[in-house]
């Protein structure tokens, strides 16, 4: 297997993981833990693939991540289409499994099954303009927090503490708004599963408006960091190695 595979097939698992492990919380256990126990397991999630396959991908889970990491000159642009392919077909098996879970319990009501939304479907009722600020505004941090961790100067070991901490705090803050995205795959994943016809028809929001914010995260990044970035190209821009980021 060479090496796009391998990369294609970390980030289809790890994406994977954080679909089951974050929205399967929020679709199965979200009435016992609240929002502070989802928020929580989509941080838990990121740390542990963090560890698990950052030495092989970066474990970036998220196109917007591998986005932001282009623009900052981490990865290879031509790498991009071996990371969203396995994120998107990731979050969709991810999805998938959920559902197929959830199917024995016909008498419940899936609902939003962890789908995204503004509006009526905001879980706080939050409208399209609160939505898109708040999914540019916390994906700019996601990806600040990233490239963060890319610094030579970075404790390398800490980098996916720091990323999965940030994931957490960005769920604490957003759940109510827009049910937190900051990541397509994350937001793909779950839709084609939710009653109704509402998820697809606002899934475009979750797909532009965190890609919008990695890039904005990116930009903000290398002006900050400047000719200190010390740019790593390669699959090694990732958690789990030295001076990456994730």
């Amino acid at each position: 297997m060479n090496e796009n595979s391998r990369i294609a097939v970390a980030e289809l698992v790890g994406t994977m993981f954080l679909v089951v492990g974050g929205c399967g919380t929020a679709v199965f256990a979200a009435d016992h833990v609240g929002y502070f126990g989802v928020a929580t397991a989509f941080g838990l999630s990121l740390l542990i693939m963090a560890y698990t396959i950052g030495p092989v991908s970066g474990c970036h889970v998220n196109p917007a991540v591998t986005l932001g990491l282009v623009i900052a000159g981490k990865v290879e642009a031509a790498k991009l289409p071996y990371y969203w392919a396995g994120q998107v077909v990731g979050g969709l098996l991810g999805g998938l499994l959920l559902f197929i879970v959830f199917q024995p319990n016909d008498h419940l009501t899936r609902g939003g099954f962890a789908t995204n939304g503004y509006g009526a479907h905001s879980p706080g009722g939050y409208p399209l303009i609160s939505v898109i600020v708040i999914e540019v505004l916390m994906t700019a941090l996601l990806l600040f927090v990233v490239l963060g961790t890319t610094h030579p100067k970075f404790p390398v070991a800490a980098g996916g503490l720091a990323v999965g901490g940030a994931l957490w705090l960005i769920h604490l803050i957003s759940i109510p708004i827009s049910n937190t995205s900051v990541n397509p795959a994350r937001s793909l994943a779950v839709a084609p599963f939710a009653d109704g016809s509402f998820a697809f028809q606002q899934l475009w929001a979750f797909i532009l408006f965190p890609m919008v914010g990695g890039a904005i995260g990116a930009v903000i990044w290398k002006f900050v960091v400047g000719p200190d970035a010390d740019p790593q190209i390669g699959m090694e821009a990732g958690i789990g190695e030295p001076g990456t980021a994730g």
